[in-house]
């Protein structure tokens, strides 16, 4: 899973080509034969030769070319006179050298992959989570040495020196506001006593201060503090994906590689996969599958389509198989932002029920009436109640064993689950409920609560 935000053990090995050097020879100097000079370039008689040749050859060459043009021209008159043309002079054209400077994209759609990675790379940040943890140092103990017995015995022992700042993990996020704001998911910035250090594309280290984490989905958004204007990943509609459409990963691959970027198609629309990482475990409805390549510390980062909008948040990564990747629908996120914004905070409308989802499995396992619905149970443990103290449940006088059919006139089902109908609405939002209890059905009316971090 990308949420296993522990940063990878094993560092990448570049093995460099050995430079070997050959043993020094020594050769036997071999003396060159003495060549006598000839008379004539002795003396004065050098200078006289060496004028005769150069007027000899600069006559030479002028009568040539006088004679040359002169016959040229003869013979071309009397070939007129016989309507016969001589083939103009031959000329020399030197061949044009052209060096491309830039590669040059082969198709349509690999031009707008380099397109969307160059427009959306300087708005992908890197997330270093750092931590002071404790330096252990191990001492020796003499335990016969304080009892004065002249025996040597030395037993290991551990003891804390101090604190320092380490590096424990990372993740990716992009920018979504020039003054600064970030998306990521919410297991890379899940721990209240880390720090977390953004760095840019360009190399530029800030503090992060997490804003707020959403409390039903795995996002979060943080934010740093600068004076300049800083690049923007432009927001899709994942609401217009298609199965098979051509999307782009980017992100800070095994928190080593800032900037990775794959390849891949949109696999597959409205998974529902229960991720754990970073010590929790939640369940994540309508996610996006990918093929694209998703690696730990690639959560946070975006996944795009090729008009270089981003259209999910990438999470997590299945490890029984290849190439399966998961990410969040941008759309989910953009209502977080919006609140952040306004009310500084993410805020959910809240029901407060613990329940299972009924289909024909659970049904005949269950000996339950109906195959669909919302069966309000408490959980495993005897503090997970199945109604919530104080909520909108409790006031409306749900109970344990109740069945939840229809929520404000939408049926419950494994595809339209309760979680995914309440997220349309607002915390204070007037709802009414059909329940089934007791063979009965039954209409109650609530007003949703309100849930943030």
């Amino acid at each position: 899973m990308t949420a296993r935000l522990k940063k990878a053990k094993n560092k990448l090995k570049i093995i460099s080509m050995v430079d070997y050097r050959l043993p020094k020879f020594e050769f036997e100097k071999i003396k060159a034969p003495k060549i006598k000079p000839f008379p004539l370039l002795k003396g004065r008689n050098f200078r006289p030769l060496l004028i005769t040749i150069f007027l000899a050859s600069f006559f030479g060459f002028l009568a040539g070319a006088l004679s040359g043009g002169y016959f040229y021209l003869e013979i071309k008159d009397y070939l007129a006179q016989l309507n016969i043309e001589l083939p103009p002079p031959e000329k020399i054209v030197e061949k044009e050298t052209i060096v491309e400077k830039e590669y040059v994209p082969q198709t349509t759609q690999e031009e707008k992959i380099i397109k969307t990675v160059q427009d959306v790379s300087p708005a992908v940040v890197s997330i270093i989570i750092t931590k002071d943890l404790p330096i252990i140092e191990q001492y020796f103990y003499e335990p016969f040495e304080e009892m004065g017995l002249p025996f040597e015995l030395q037993i290991p022992q551990y003891r804390q020196k101090g604190v320092e700042k380490t590096e424990i993990g990372g993740g990716t996020g992009f920018i979504v506001s020039e003054d600064g704001m970030i998306l990521t998911n919410r297991h890379v910035v899940i721990d209240e006593e880390a720090d977390y250090t953004v760095l840019t594309n360009d190399g530029q280290k800030f503090i992060a201060n997490v804003l707020a984490k959403d409390p039903a989905q795995d996002i979060a958004i943080i934010k740093i503090d600068t004076d300049k204007s800083l690049s923007v990943a432009k927001l899709g509609d994942s609401e217009r994906l298609q199965i098979g459409q051509t999307v782009i990963a980017i992100g800070n691959a095994l928190s080593e590689l800032q900037n990775t970027v794959s390849v891949g198609v949109i696999s597959g629309l409205g998974r529902t996969i229960t991720a754990s990482g970073g010590g929790i475990v939640e369940t994540l409805e309508d996610i996006i599958q990918t093929d694209a390549a998703i690696n730990q510390g690639n959560s946070g980062g975006p996944l795009l389509n090729l008009k270089g909008e981003v259209i999910g948040i990438n999470t997590a990564m299945s490890l029984e198989g290849e190439n399966i990747g998961f990410a969040i629908p941008i759309n989910k996120a953009q209502k977080d932002i919006e609140q952040v914004k306004t009310l500084g905070k993410i805020v959910y409308p809240f029901l407060g029920v613990r329940y299972v989802l009924i289909n024909e499995e659970i049904k005949k396992e269950e000996n339950l009436p109906v195959s669909y619905g919302a069966w309000i149970v408490r959980g495993d443990q005897p503090e997970e109640a199945a109604i919530f103290p104080g909520s909108a449940a409790e006031k409306a006088g749900l109970k344990e064993g109740d069945i939840i059919l229809e929520f404000s006139g939408e049926k419950i089902t494994p595809e339209n689950s309760l979680a995914k109908i309440i997220m349309k609405y607002n915390p204070g939002d007037r709802v009414i409920l059909k329940i089934l209890r007791g063979g009965q059905e039954k209409t109650v009316i609530t007003n949703l609560g309100e849930r943030s971090e």
